[in-house]
């Protein structure tokens, strides 16, 4: 019988508070039975084992980006959709660092193809034609523009730039508007 209270959402919420708190990495069935001060045993009934934790997590965390992402594009367009789509995942890594890793875990094709990375994948296109991007550049602007944001926000949270003037908080604008310009001047192919 499974133990009161426990369910599989609230299990894989409380897997996220404690990456966030922890890591990602550093979550394990074990962890979050101690949490609940149960024994792991307890967990079986809801969660196979750390693997499906850490993908509930994941789905989560791309669940809560896309609806934030698609909230600040409402009514955006151009140079201010690229802008509030960056800044949700800088924000979004900053405020929740352990979901933010959980979000880059490689997941099985099909549960790829039924998560939110798709609808990830739809408003980044979507402010894309903005810019007129036809196939292939409309395929490479997504991956240098993914590229760029999480190896910014990567190198950020890791206290990449916090030796150095100016400040992390001046650079990111200065890179959003260099996008902006690359992608509205490309050079045609």
């Amino acid at each position: 019988m499974a133990r009161a209270g426990l369910t599989t959402e609230r299990l894989i919420r409380a897997g996220a508070e404690l990456a966030d708190e922890v890591g990602f990495e550093q979550v394990t069935l074990s962890a979050l039975a101690r949490r609940f001060d149960v024994k792991v045993a307890s967990l079986y009934s809801h969660l196979r084992n750390s693997q499906e934790l850490k993908t509930g997590i994941a789905l989560l965390a791309l669940g809560e980006l896309a609806d934030r992402a698609a909230d600040a594009l409402a009514g955006r367009a151009g140079k201010d959709a690229l802008a509030a789509f960056a800044n949700v995942y800088r924000d979004y890594a900053r405020e929740h660092p352990g979901r933010y890793a959980a979000a880059r875990l490689r997941l099985d094709p099909d549960t790829a193809a039924a998560s939110a990375g798709g609808r990830h994948a739809q408003m980044m296109r979507a402010i894309l034609r903005g810019y007129d991007l036809a196939e292939p550049d409309q395929t490479h602007a997504v991956r240098l523009l993914g590229s760029v944001f999480h190896g910014y926000v990567s190198l950020e949270t890791a206290g990449g730039f916090s030796h150095s003037a100016p400040g992390a908080q001046e650079t990111w604008p200065w890179i959003l508007d260099r996008l902006d310009d690359l992608l509205r001047n490309r050079p045609t192919t």
